[in-house]
């Protein structure tokens, strides 16, 4: 489909207060009947509270969203995601805890004290993974809110590790289905900062620390690379001084500098052993995600959505998001080549002139491992905001896309066809916002021909979120 208008997407950052229980939905066209499951989803959604509103698009308090398939219907729930800091927050009527980049502490005194009795967020509205088989909401702390997969309520937090430690980790972990475990970093600031990468079994039994790695100025780091026999932290000049970070009265991304000098440099480590098994670096770039990475012979290749620099975290403040104002909100596909061997450089290849973001892969099939396609959210050349599908293939650099005018979709899920042979052989399921009837849709698209399917109507806009995941029936 196509379409080309200056449609704002200011509608998707206004925010929902309305909670729904289990709606059947009105479909459009046929969901197949060997669709049986559910998809949850986790997104900011309320971003003024006491007649304050919150400065950035990560900071709202989260959402969860339940969409659940059984012979061709389609049913929907939202709930809020009791967190603590949710439930803190509606008590004191502001923002109870500091989140990404709004801050309540405003004074030396508050913010000391924060240092010595810190509160965390737990505000989940980045993404939904499992934890020792249960649903769990995450943000960039080490606090998973697990949550009701039917009714959506939260159950607490999923306990971890004392060993594990750390104040900031990642809403990204890798699966790895031959290990039984997730895997996870945290960054434990101090005098002498540490990443700790970690394992999460899947039978619930305690974290444990894999590798560990002195710092002296962290990094921010939203995802990292995992391949069939390594993980790898992909360190971005966006830096911190830790000791400036907890006297300084700046909200957290407020407090790291970008240092195009420091290069962006690849810290590899065995998963079986933790042992570091290689440094490397290149010029400078920034990203959010990183799309696969797979062993070469003795390279790496780790494939990422690259930006020049970390400015498009400066372009996802609330107010000119809700102003409508243009966001580049895309990266390039793009190859690293890094070398095992001690004289080897870093190589840097652009998989596509197609732009993306929120990348999503065949991952049951080909974490870890060579692929071919990889899907996430497109903005057409004249696009205020992410405004389309596409589907890129890494082999010819090929691009397919799906577009409607006025409509602003979300990250598209891809689900493989059971009993599937074939990368690729399956459907994905996105979130759309129609800005024209100020209402949203769930999408079912054919992943390789990305063809409509069909659409489930949902009973209000829901704005725009970042995260989530596919639970088959068992």
């Amino acid at each position: 489909m196509g379409g080309s208008d200056r449609t704002t997407y200011a509608c998707g950052f206004a925010g929902l207060d309305s909670e729904v229980d289990a709606a059947s939905l009105e479909v459009r066209g046929e969901f197949p009947t060997w669709l049986r499951g559910t998809l949850l989803r986790t997104g900011p959604a309320k971003f003024d509270i006491g007649g304050n509103s919150v400065n950035h698009w990560f900071d709202g308090l989260a959402m969860l969203h339940r969409f659940s398939f059984a012979d061709g219907a389609v049913s929907y729930r939202n709930r809020f995601l009791r967190s603590d800091t949710y439930t803190r927050s509606m008590e004191r009527g502001s923002l109870a805890d500091g989140g990404f980049a709004t801050d309540p502490c405003r004074t030396l005194f508050q913010r000391v004290a924060a240092v010595f009795s810190p509160h965390f967020t737990d505000n989940g509205n980045v993404n939904v993974e499992t934890f020792g088989g249960e649903p769990v909401a995450l943000t960039e702390t080490l606090l998973p809110v697990r949550f009701d997969p039917a009714t959506l309520a939260a159950r607490g937090h999923y306990p971890m590790a004392k060993e594990v430690g750390g104040m900031v980790s990642i809403a990204h972990p890798h699966h790895d289905a031959q290990r039984g475990c997730r895997f996870s970093y945290v960054v434990e600031f101090a005098r002498r900062s540490q990443y700790r990468l970690f394992a999460i079994p899947d039978d619930g039994s305690p974290q444990r620390v894999v590798a560990t790695m002195d710092v002296d100025k962290p990094a921010y780091m939203h995802s990292f690379a995992m391949t069939e026999l390594h993980l790898v932290l992909t360190e971005f000049p966006l830096v911190v001084d830790p000791l400036r970070m907890m006297l300084n009265l700046s909200p957290f991304i407020r407090n790291y500098r970008w240092l195009p000098e420091r290069g962006l440099r690849f810290h590899v480590f065995e998963k079986d052993t933790g042992r570091h098994v290689a440094s490397r670096a290149t010029e400078a770039a920034f990203a959010f995600h990183h799309i696969n990475a797979y062993e070469a012979g003795e390279d790496l290749l780790i494939d990422v959505a690259v930006y020049d620099d970390a400015s498009i975290i400066d372009q996802l403040y609330l107010s000119r998001l809700r102003a409508g104002e243009p966001v580049s909100a895309t990266g390039r596909p793009t190859r690293f080549t890094v070398p095992l061997a001690d004289d080897g450089q870093v190589r840097m290849t652009v998989l596509s002139d197609g732009m993306l973001e929120l990348p999503r892969i065949d991952y049951g099939r080909c974490a870890g491992r060579p692929y071919r396609y990889v899907w996430g959210n497109g903005r057409r050349p004249d696009g205020l905001f992410l405004d389309s599908i596409v589907r890129v293939d890494v082999e010819s650099g090929h691009q397919r896309m799906w577009s409607a005018g006025g409509c602003f979709p979300g990250e598209p899920v891809f689900i493989a066809r059971p009993g599937a042979t074939e990368e690729g052989d399956g459907v994905l399921l996105s979130v759309v916002l129609d800005a024209h009837r100020g209402m949203s849709f769930l999408l079912l698209l054919d992943a390789i021909s990305l063809s409509d399917i069909a659409r489930a109507e949902c009973p209000h806009a829901i704005p725009f979120g970042l995260h989530g995941c596919y639970y088959p029936d068992q």
